[in-house]
């Protein structure tokens, strides 16, 4: 992600790392908070991997899952899943505190694929949330507007836009190299434009679309209130219609919220920043690329039954491809 203006929070070090000439360098000795926090780290890595992964396997072998909501599933699963294996790695050997006083090639190699996989990622939750809008509002509508065609088009533009504004950004950073001082230029890059077209406006497009959906939602269970009178189903929808969106809504808000509000306001009030609220944020970013997977395709019964039929191993006893599972 992008730098933090944390003055002499050098000072203030990372329990992997140890000081050597004003820099950050991993230590030969780890202790052993250190490999508890990496060996943490290492299973948020796996579970990530192994989580996408799983989603991936579902849609491209059961031919009924086949469908342009799901190819937005499956979009959003490969970026989570490259989050896991290049820049969970990569991020445990060259932090993001470490990389604010030396970075060298390697984090910026870091910070190229954080920046374009995560925004690539929140890109793709966005487009979601536009495809149950027409599912949803628009249904008469929804199979000539959300089709093939269409979600090709949008996926395509999630990864094409994800890389120009990390290429946007990453150069930013390499101008700061040439100032006395961080140029202002290049920290309104980094820490205003950066984080509205990646995080800011994509937020305030689910928002709006599912608080649309929301209304929605409980002005179709009023209709089915006053047709039928089954207070007891009203209730019930009305709840899963609350609690899916505030599921979904909720765990991304937390995630990200707390670092891109960091990332924005404090280079500009120059508050010191302990590396340790630096990392934690940091991680608690990229932890939803984990969580994903249990969000968007595990809270559907069809595709809980695809799971079970793959980690059982049954897929592999007999042709299972066009398997009725909803």
């Amino acid at each position: 992600m992008a730098h933090v203006n944390t003055t002499d929070v050098i000072n203030d070090v990372h329990p992997c790392y140890h000081i050597d000439n004003l820099s950050y360098v991993l230590t030969s000795s780890p202790s052993f908070t250190c490999v508890s926090l990496y060996m943490f780290l290492a299973l948020l890595s796996v579970v990530t991997i192994c989580g996408n992964l799983l989603v991936i396997m579902t849609i491209l072998y059961f031919k009924q899952l086949q469908n342009p909501t799901n190819y937005l599933i499956l979009s959003l699963a490969v970026a989570d899943v490259l989050v896991g294996l290049l820049v969970f790695p990569l991020s445990m050997a060259f932090s993001l505190s470490s990389c604010m006083y030396h970075e060298d090639l390697f984090c910026k190699i870091r910070g190229s694929f954080d920046i374009s996989l995560s925004t690539c990622s929140i890109l793709n939750l966005c487009c979601i949330s536009i495809d149950r809008y027409y599912a949803v509002c628009q249904p008469l509508t929804y199979r000539a507007k959300m089709n093939h065609c269409v979600v090709v088009i949008m996926i395509l533009i999630n990864w094409g836009v994800s890389a120009l504004i990390a290429t946007g950004v990453m150069i930013a950073g390499l101008q700061n190299e040439d100032c006395e001082e961080r140029c202002l230029i290049d920290v309104v890059m980094e820490n205003t434009i950066g984080p509205i077209l990646s995080f800011y406006l994509p937020v305030v497009i689910i928002l709006c679309i599912y608080l649309k959906i929301l209304f929605v939602a409980l002005r179709h269970a009023h209709s089915i209130h006053i047709s039928t009178k089954p207070g007891l189903t009203v209730s019930k929808i009305e709840r899963k219609a609350t609690k899916t969106l505030a599921c979904v809504l909720g765990v991304f808000l937390i995630c990200w919220t707390p670092f891109f509000l960091c990332i924005t306001f404090l280079p500009f009030i120059d508050v010191l920043v302990p590396v340790p609220v630096i990392e934690m944020l940091n991680w608690l970013t990229l932890s939803n690329s984990m969580l994903n997977p249990f969000i968007y395709a595990f809270f559907y019964s069809w595709f809980r039954s695809a799971f079970r039929m793959i980690i059982s191993g049954k897929i592999f006893q007999g042709d299972y491809a066009n398997s009725a599972l909803f």
